[in-house]
């Protein structure tokens, strides 16, 4: 906990005093503010304002998780299968959410022999851990943003790559085949998906000519053009919607959504890297696979749906609603699309989604140079 406050803080720091863009740190300010710190904060007062912060944004997104794990993948799914989900516990099964966190979390740990214990403790911790320090950087409307750093792309995906490591983790330490055989998956799949994630977003900075999430979110205001006197955002999604559909289809690997749940194909290999974990184990390696479904959305929303942009309602109410149609549109993968092979899934990405993201960029290069 130390040490992720103090990332915290770092970012905060770091884009306070960053030249160029938006001042990186309004949310702090508020809070500090509001606990009558002043105008100018002390590196201590400062470790304060964006502790809170991060309590703020931490507690959002895990109150979202919450709803969304154990209630509404339930009741999406039912929808999707014509079949009737969690509907006795509470008003619209509601409480399944309440009934499910005492049933998990009071449940006996259980330690498999000859598992190899760091390891095997560290991993759940840092697939949760990777997708909350995610959200650091993300501007979410209305002043929320915990910091701003001039490389704020960079850092999102560093941090949400780490949660590859907790699955490798979570297979190698488990001393059961299934479990590695999972995590080798995982390899796999992240290495073939997350260049085509990272060069579709390339094509982004092109166009915003930053890495700064704020700016991304900037260049996305102007109108891009009108129909019937109504404007159209230049969001791009709409600019450049094949590098829209790319990312969202890379996204879905990254998440472990279908078709690419290869790493805990409960058909195959049990539940791969997740087989030996119960108990918090458990709740917390399913908290970071929601927390990463939703800071995917978060990245979805801010590169190419304007962020928190919207007419009427609050920039914050905006962003969630972005990003729950984003989960949406998992869950629509996980009931409709059917799972592929692990040939299938690495020739998919290595040479169909690398290819296509390659030329993405290229013709998004052309492009940006006859603009400018």
């Amino acid at each position: 906990m130390v040490g992720m406050v103090g990332l915290l803080e770092g970012l905060v720091l770091q884009s306070g005093s960053a030249g160029g863009g938006t001042d990186s740190a309004p949310f702090a300010d508020a809070i500090g503010g509001l606990l009558g710190f002043g105008a100018n904060m002390g590196p201590g007062e400062t470790l304060i304002a964006a502790f809170i912060g991060a309590f703020f944004i931490g507690n959002l997104m895990l109150a979202m998780t919450g709803v969304a794990g154990p209630w509404a993948k339930r009741k999406i799914t039912a929808a999707f299968t014509d079949r009737l989900a969690v509907n006795r516990v509470g008003p619209f099964g509601l409480l399944i959410i309440v009934a499910d966190a005492v049933r998990l979390l009071s449940k006996e740990l259980i330690v498999p022999d000859g598992v190899d214990r760091p390891a095997w403790d560290i991993a759940p911790i840092l697939m949760a851990g990777s997708a909350l320090l995610g959200f650091a950087v993300i501007p979410m409307g209305n002043g929320i943003q915990l910091a701003d750093p001039e490389t704020g792309l960079v850092y999102v995906f560093a941090v949400s790559s780490l949660a590859s490591l907790g699955l490798v983790t979570a297979g190698y330490a488990s001393n059961n085949k299934y479990s590695l055989l999972g995590g080798l998956r995982s390899v796999a799949q992240n290495l073939a998906y997350e260049i085509p994630l990272v060069l579709t977003a390339a094509s982004v900075v092109l166009f915003a000519g930053t890495l700064q999430m704020s700016e991304i979110v900037a260049a996305q205001t102007e109108p891009l053009f009108a129909i019937a006197g109504i404007a159209i955002p230049s969001w791009y999604a709409f600019v450049n919607p094949f590098a829209f559909v790319l990312f969202l289809a890379a996204n879905l690997a990254e998440v472990g959504r279908n078709p690419f749940d290869i790493p805990e194909a409960p058909t195959e290999i049990v539940a791969g890297y997740q087989t030996e974990y119960s108990s918090v184990y458990f709740v917390l390696m399913y908290l970071g696979e929601f927390l990463h479904i939703f800071l995917g959305g978060a990245i979805i929303a801010t590169l190419f749906l304007g962020g928190p942009a919207g007419p009427v309602l609050p920039g914050i109410v905006w962003f969630i609603i972005k990003i729950w149609a984003v989960f949406l549109f998992t869950q629509w993968a996980r009931s409709a699309v059917p799972r592929v092979r692990i040939d299938q899934l690495i020739e998919i990405g290595w040479k169909g989604m690398l290819v296509l993201a390659f030329a993405n960029l290229v013709l998004t290069a052309i492009i940006v140079g006859l603009i400018a």
